[in-house]
C-alpha cells in the first residue's frame, strides 16, 4: 500500500482521476492509531469463521486447558481446607496460621523459581516448553495425592506449581503471538477465562466427594487426583501444533512463517494484503532486535537497556503486581473463611459457595474478554479498578455492621458485595492478567518478559496468601479497607501510565514506546484517508492518500 499527497487528483467530467490518469473508485476516512493495519481491516478483514480461522480457534481450545491448572489449584486449597478429613490428616488448625499460609504459598515459591527458567522458549520454542511443563505436572500431582506427610505434601506442591508454571508462562506467550491481531484480545484473553473453569471443576469435585466420600480420606485426595486431567490432555496433543510465526521468524525459518499467516491468519489466501504487512512487521523487528541464543539466555540487560524497554518492563511488572494484589486473592483463596466470619459455617454451603464464584467469574471473564478488543485495555482496566474500589468499600461495611452487631442483614451483604468485587475482577482483570504484559513487551524480550511477570506476580501472591489468613484472623474486615485504599492508588497509576494496545499489531507498539509520551500517544487517534483506484489495465490499488491529527 503507497501513500501519496492530499493534492492529487484532478476532475475530468463526472469522473475523478489521480494526476496520472488512474480512476479514483472509493475514497474513505479512518480513524486509528496506526493506518496500515487499520486500512487493511477497514477494506480485506479475513472472514473471523474461515476455515483457517476455526483450525486456530481449536488449537487455542486445547492451550486454555493449561489455565484450568491455577483456577484449579486455588480454587481445590480453599476448598479442601474447609474439610475435616484433611484438616485432621496432616493435623492443621482449622483457623488460619502461618501452617496454612505455606501449604498455600509454595504454589508462589515454585512460580517464582520456574520464572527463572522461561528462557527456554526462546530456545526450544514455545511448544516444548508447554510439553515439559505439562509432563512435570502429571509428576507432581502423584507426588501431592499419595502424599503421607505434610512435608511431602509441601515439596509436591511445589513441583507441582513449578512445572505448571513453565506451562502457564509459554501458553499465553504462544496464543499472543500466534493471534490475530484483530482478535488478539478476545482469542489470548480467553486463556484466563479457564482459571475459572479450572476453580469450577476443583471446587465441583471436592464437594461432590465430601458428599459421598466423606467417611474416609477420598473426599480431598480424589480432587487431588484429578489435577492433572487437563494437563495431560494437552501434553498428549501440544507438539502436533505449529509453532509461534514469531519465533519461526527469529530461527530463519521464514517460509513455516509465512505458511503459518497464509493458513491461520489469511484463511488459506497466499496474497492478502495482510501476510504481507505482519511478514514485513516480524522481520524489521527480529532484524534490528534478535530473538536470544544460546550465549545471553540469561543476559537480562534486553529489559532494561533503554527508555523505550524500561518502560515495557515496568508496565510489565506492575500489571503483573496489581493482578496478584488487588484484594482478589484474599476472596478466591479464604472464600470460606470469610464466609464463616460473616456467620456462614456449614461446609456444604461454604463449598457451594465457592463453586458459585467461580461459574460467576467464568461468565464475566468470558464476556470481559471480547469487551477489551471492543473498548480497549485502559478503559476496561480503569473502569473495573473503580469497581473494585466501591465493592470492597461496601464489603468493609457490611462485615464490620455483622461483627459489630451480629445483623443477619449485614452478613448476606457482605457475602454479595464480595461476589460483586468477583465479577467485577473477572470482567475487567482475568482476561488481561497474562496477556497485557505479554503485549506491551517487543519480540526478543517477550519470553524474558514472561519471566519477570511470574516472579513479581508470584511474589505478590506469596506475601497476600501468606499474609492472609493472619490477617483475616486477627484484623478481619479492616484487611479490606487496607485493599480499598490501595485500588485506589492502582487506578492513578494506570491511569497516567498504561498504554493501549487495542488494534495495533505487536510490532506496531515500537512506535508508541519510543515516543516522549506513550500512554499519550497509544490514545491519540488519526484521521487517514484511504481511496480505492483502478488502474489502465484494470488492477485495483488502494493508497494512503493523507493523514491528519483527529
Amino acid at each position: 500500500m503507497s501513500e501519496k499527497g492530499p493534492n492529487t487528483t484532478e476532475f475530468a467530467g463526472e469522473k475523478t482521476l489521480t494526476e496520472d490518469g488512474r480512476k479514483i473508485v472509493e475514497e474513505t476516512e479512518i480513524e486509528a492509531v496506526n493506518a496500515s493495519f487499520a486500512t487493511i481491516m477497514a477494506k480485506h478483514k479475513p472472514n473471523p469463521w474461515g476455515k483457517g480461522h476455526l483450525q486456530l480457534y481449536a488449537l487455542a481450545v486445547i492451550c486454555f486447558l493449561n489455565s484450568t491448572m491455577s483456577g484449579f489449584d486455588g480454587s481445590l486449597m480453599g476448598s479442601i481446607n474447609a474439610l475435616p478429613n484433611y484438616t485432621k490428616y496432616y493435623n492443621l488448625p482449622t483457623t488460619g496460621t502461618a501452617s496454612t499460609g505455606i501449604i498455600f504459598a509454595i504454589f508462589q515459591v515454585g512460580q517464582m523459581c520456574a520464572a527463572l527458567f522461561v528462557w527456554v522458549a526462546d530456545w526450544l520454542g514455545r511448544r516444548w516448553l508447554i510439553f515439559i511443563g505439562t509432563a512435570g505436572v502429571i509428576v507432581g500431582t502423584v507426588i501431592t495425592s499419595t502424599a503421607k506427610t505434610l512435608p511431602t505434601f509441601i515439596g509436591g506442591r511445589f513441583l507441582l506449581s513449578f512445572f505448571a508454571q513453565l506451562a502457564c508462562s509459554a501458553s499465553p506467550l504462544y496464543l499472543v503471538e500466534v493471534a490475530p491481531p484483530q482478535y488478539r484480545g478476545t482469542l489470548a484473553g480467553l486463556y484466563n477465562t479457564f482459571y475459572y473453569m479450572g476453580s469450577i471443576l476443583a471446587t465441583s469435585s471436592v464437594y461432590g466427594a465430601h458428599k459421598h466420600l466423606s467417611d474416609s480420606n477420598m473426599d480431598w485426595r480424589l480432587p487431588l487426583w484429578l489435577q492433572m486431567v487437563c494437563p495431560g490432555l494437552v501434553c498428549c496433543v501440544i507438539l502436533f501444533f505449529p509453532e509461534s510465526p514469531r519465533w519461526l521468524v527469529g530461527k530463519d525459518r521464514h517460509e513455516e512463517a509465512r505458511a503459518f499467516l497464509i493458513k491461520h491468519h489469511a484463511n488459506g489466501d497466499a496474497d492478502h494484503p495482510l501476510v504481507a504487512l505482519e511478514m514485513y512487521e516480524m522481520q524489521e523487528s527480529l532484524r534490528k532486535d534478535p530473538v536470544a541464543n544460546w550465549r545471553n539466555f540469561f543476559d537480562l540487560r534486553v529489559l532494561f537497556k533503554t527508555r523505550a524497554r524500561r518502560y515495557r518492563t515496568m508496565l510489565n511488572m506492575t500489571f503483573a503486581f496489581f493482578g496478584q494484589f488487588s484484594g482478589n486473592n484474599v476472596v478466591s483463596y479464604y472464600l470460606p473463611q470469610l464466609a464463616a466470619n460473616v456467620g456462614i459455617t456449614s461446609t456444604d454451603t461454604k463449598l457451594l459457595l465457592n463453586i458459585m464464584y467461580a461459574v460467576e467469574g467464568y461468565i464475566f471473564a468470558t464476556a470481559g474478554a471480547r469487551l477489551h478488543d471492543v473498548f480497549g485495555r485502559r478503559k476496561m482496566l480503569l473502569g473495573a479498578t473503580a469497581g473494585l474500589i466501591v465493592s470492597l468499600s461496601i464489603t468493609a461495611g457490611t462485615a464490620a455492621g455483622y461483627v459489630n452487631t451480629g445483623s443477619d442483614a449485614s452478613s448476606k451483604a457482605s457475602i454479595g458485595f464480595i461476589f460483586v468485587f468477583g465479577a467485577i475482577f473477572a470482567f475487567g482483570f482475568t482476561a488481561m492478567q497474562p496477556i497485557y504484559p505479554a503485549e506491551v513487551m517487543s519480540n526478543d524480550m517477550r519470553a524474558k518478559g514472561m519471566g519477570t511477570y511470574k516472579i513479581v506476580g508470584g511474589a505478590a501472591g506469596f506475601i497476600n496468601t501468606f499474609a492472609a489468613p493472619i490477617a483475616l484472623s486477627n484484623i478481619g474486615y479492616w484487611f479490606y479497607v487496607f485493599f480499598v485504599f490501595w485500588d485506589i492508588f492502582e487506578f492513578a497509576f494506570m491511569y497516567f501510565l498504561f498504554v493501549e494496545t487495542k488494534g495495533l499489531t505487536l510490532e506496531e507498539m515500537d512506535f508508541i514506546f519510543e515516543a516522549k509520551n506513550p500512554r499519550k500517544t497509544s490514545t491519540e487517534k488519526k484521521k487517514v484517508k484511504v481511496r480505492t483506484v483502478l488502474s489502465g489495465d484494470g488492477k485495483v490499488e488502494e493508497e494512503i492518500v493523507a493523514k491528519a491529527d483527529a
